[in-house]
């Protein structure tokens, strides 16, 4: 998708209400000043992220409004290359899954499912219920990639940071962006 003569990545971090803001505080510490960065973090997410000790503050992003459904990634003639939500709650999956728009992240993650652009949705509620997983499905035959906070540990982490990195890895490879971080699978024997 080249719609911008500088080539760089715009993309749409939504930060929903669920636990692990520590994912999206590595993605935004690898993204921004890489990417343009829509974010937009729920009214949720904000609490959790003090209760977390995490802060959004600093970075180089471009800071949406959950409810300003007028922005302009609300719409889908605003070019962007793709979206995660991460953490994603069980509520916002519920939501994109079944097309209610109702907040900007959910109306963003509308736009991309429609314009069949990325959208990644990092779920870290454990375990699920049977609802939370036919609402993933819902979401995955509607077009989202549902990629779990579930890090491997074959890296052998030596602190949290590696294990949010491995998860970052993975959203970064599927919305094609080149990235230096985690540690890649080369086989048992290599």
């Amino acid at each position: 998708m080249k719609w911008r003569v500088d080539n760089v990545k715009e993309l749409v971090v939504g930060v929903t209400g669920a636990s692990g803001m520590i994912y999206a505080e590595r993605l935004l510490a690898v993204t921004a000043g890489r990417c343009r960065i829509h974010l937009i973090v729920s009214e949720t997410a904000e609490m959790i992220a003090e209760l977390e000790g995490v802060s959004f503050s600093g970075f180089d992003v471009i800071h949406e409004t959950n409810s300003d459904l007028a922005a302009g990634i609300a719409s889908g003639s605003f070019r962007f290359d793709g979206m995660v939500i991460v953490p994603c709650s069980m509520k916002s999956l519920a939501g994109i899954a079944h097309g209610i728009s109702d907040s900007l992240i959910a109306r963003a993650a509308d736009v991309c499912l429609k314009e069949r652009r990325p959208l990644v949705l990092v779920p870290r509620e454990t375990p699920y219920s049977r609802v939370h997983l036919v609402n993933m499905l819902a979401a995955h035959d509607a077009g989202a990639l549902i990629l779990p906070a579930s890090p491997p540990f074959y890296q052998k982490p030596e602190v949290i940071s590696d294990l949010a990195d491995m998860i970052v890895s993975r959203i970064l490879d599927h919305l094609r962006i080149e990235h230096a971080i985690g540690t890649r699978w080369s086989g048992y024997h290599a």
